[in-house]
C-alpha cells in the first residue's frame, strides 16, 4: 500500500478527481470555503486553538485542509505550534498537488512552502505536519498520538466505505482527547452510527453547497 500513488484526472483543468474512487478531491463549488465550513467551523476552530493543538485527518489529498487550518492558525495570532497529522493511502505527486492548490490564491504562500517541502511531512516555522502513508486501518492503530480535532475527509462513503467503518471510527475515538471533536462532510447514517457507538455525541448540521447535511461529533 505504501508505494501506491493517487491516480487522477482533471475536471475543468483545475479540479483533481480520483479515478480509483470516482470522486473529486474538493468541492466543485469552492474547495476552500467547503473546508472552512466543514472542518474549521465543524470543530469550532479557530476558537479552540492553543499552543500544541493537534489536528488529525483521514485523507491528506491535496493538502488543502492542512493549509486552511494553518492559515486560520496564523490569522488567529496563536503563539506556539500547530500539530497536524494526516493518514493517506494514496499520496498525490507533488506536481499534481501544486497544480490543484493553484486554484486557491488565498493560501498561495503556504502552499508554496508545502510544495517546496515535498508535499509531505515537514517542520515549518509554526506548524508540524506529519503525513503517515498507508491504509489507515493498519496505520492508525499503531499511532501513539491523540488529536484535539479530527478532519474525517476520506472519499465518499458510498465509494470508499473502508475509510468509514465502525472499527476505524473506534480507532479515531481511541486517538481523541477527552472533549475532542470530529467533523465530516458526510451525513451517511452508518458513519454517524459508527461515531456514536465509538463514544462521540453526534449532531447533524447544515452542509456546504449542494450537500444538505454534514456531521459533527464531540467525544465524551
Amino acid at each position: 500500500m505504501q508505494d501506491q500513488r493517487a491516480e487522477l484526472e482533471w475536471r475543468d483543468g483545475a479540479v483533481p478527481v480520483s479515478t480509483r474512487f470516482d470522486d473529486p478531491y474538493f468541492s466543485l463549488d469552492n474547495g476552500l470555503a467547503e473546508t472552512r465550513h466543514v472542518f474549521l467551523d465543524g470543530n469550532d476552530l479557530p476558537a479552540r486553538f492553543r499552543d500544541g493543538f493537534h489536528v488529525a485527518e483521514l485523507g491528506f489529498g491535496t493538502g488543502l485542509n492542512f493549509l486552511t487550518a494553518w492559515a486560520a492558525w496564523r490569522a488567529a495570532g496563536v503563539e506556539g505550534r500547530l500539530h497536524f497529522t494526516s493518514f493517506e493511502a494514496f499520496p498525490m505527486e507533488v506536481d499534481a498537488m501544486e497544480k490543484a492548490l493553484a486554484a486557491f490564491p488565498e493560501v498561495a504562500g503556504l502552499a508554496a512552502q508545502l510544495v517546496a517541502a515535498g508535499g509531505g511531512s515537514a517542520e515549518f516555522e509554526d506548524a508540524t505536519l506529519t503525513v503517515i502513508e498507508g491504509d489507515a486501518r493498519e496505520t492508525l492503530p499503531k499511532w501513539d498520538g491523540k488529536a484535539d480535532a479530527w478532519f474525517l475527509d476520506g472519499f465518499s462513503p458510498a465509494k470508499n466505505p473502508e475509510l468509514w467503518g465502525a472499527d476505524l471510527m473506534a480507532e479515531v475515538t481511541r486517538h481523541t482527547v477527552p472533549a475532542g471533536t470530529a467533523a465530516t462532510y458526510t451525513a451517511a447514517g452508518f458513519v454517524r452510527r459508527g461515531l456514536e457507538e465509538a463514544g462521540f455525541t453526534v449532531t447533524r448540521t447544515p452542509g456546504f453547497g449542494r450537500k444538505r447535511h454534514m456531521t459533527r461529533g464531540v467525544f465524551g
